[in-house]
């Protein structure tokens, strides 16, 4: 499959933001910025790394040890809803499990901002899909002043409040990493044009309507104060361990391509393997794949019997 895919795959190392680096949104494509073919990467490209996502997805699912965390992040309208449709619909939704976090629950607001989250993580084996993240807890909580007006008690709310969110994450994500679970990072980078296309699809589209929200339009507002706050977020929190990519987002054919390639990418380094059986279990299994032979071998006798007795009873009867 590797080979197949040579041809069209892209180095998605190009998106993917360094350990340390200080991130400007502004120097970062929204749209597709490699040389590759539209068709191409729909009807062929796409499928094969989709199949072969299915192929690692099972071995990691059977193995049973691993687990990975796809982080999607992203301004309204970005493609988050899409892009986890088409990537990740075609696996085996027993090993996928895609949460969304929107306004904390009654419930939730009661406990610390990592309790939903920490809930919502995958099981060995499994895929987790974030659709925002612990993330919102450094961006929306940010922008809106949340803190001031949540159950945080008054005097842990300083002016070193976000640094250390920024610290407690990072720390979460390692421990994480150390536990067998891979967490992949993904900013879809959306352009304040194009945006602004999709939010006014999503009101004169009958279809889209059902998508469209009021609070879209009044978080488009704060659009320069979102970015500020992405780019400080990304390069606090971009670890090897767990890094982020800056993925252009305004053509979904290629931001869906981009997304696969990544959690391809993500899978191999895991390099999940079927488990070995028991060597006890082994040797029954050579003892019943003989007997199964020996009852083909058996009806395949009988069925000729049958069909040469037919033809005899045939012959004598013309």
């Amino acid at each position: 499959m590797a080979d197949e895919i040579k041809d069209g795959k892209v180095d998605v190392t190009r998106y993917m933001v360094k350990e340390g680096e200080k991130v400007n949104l502004k120097k970062y494509s929204t749209k597709c910025d490699v040389s590759i073919d539209k068709s191409q990467v729909k009807n062929l490209y796409f499928p094969q790394v989709i199949e072969k996502l299915k192929d690692l997805q099972e071995k990691l699912y059977a193995q049973n040890t691993y687990g990975l965390v796809v982080v999607l992040q992203a301004m309204d309208a970005a493609g988050k809803d899409g892009t986890i449709n088409h990537v990740f619909a075609s696996l085996n939704p027993g090993g996928v499990k895609v949460v969304s976090f929107k306004q904390p629950t009654t419930e939730e607001k009661d406990h610390d901002y990592m309790w939903r989250i920490n809930k919502a993580l995958p099981e060995r084996g499994d895929i987790g899909i974030f659709n925002r993240s612990q993330y919102e807890d450094v961006i929306v909580t940010r922008i809106h002043d949340l803190v001031h007006q949540g159950q945080l008690p008054q005097n842990l709310v300083n002016k070193n409040i976000w640094e250390e969110r920024y610290e407690q994450i990072n720390n979460w994500e390692k421990y994480l990493r150390q536990n067998g679970f891979m967490m992949i990072k993904i900013f879809l980078h959306v352009s304040k044009e194009e945006q602004q296309k999709r939010l006014i699809d999503r009101i004169v589209n009958q279809q889209k309507n059902w998508k469209f929200s009021m609070s879209d339009i009044n978080e488009r507002q704060y659009w320069d104060r979102y970015q500020e706050l992405y780019e400080e977020m990304i390069s606090k929190t971009s670890k090897d361990i767990s890094p982020w990519f800056i993925i252009p987002a305004d053509q979904k054919w290629y931001t869906r391509y981009i997304v696969a390639l990544i959690t391809l990418q993500a899978l191999k380094k895991i390099d999940p393997q079927f488990p070995k059986l028991d060597p006890e279990v082994q040797k029954q299994l050579e003892t019943f794949k003989k007997l199964i032979a020996q009852v083909d071998v058996k009806e395949l006798a009988e069925i000729q019997t049958t069909l040469s007795e037919k033809a005899s009873k045939e012959n004598k009867e013309n």
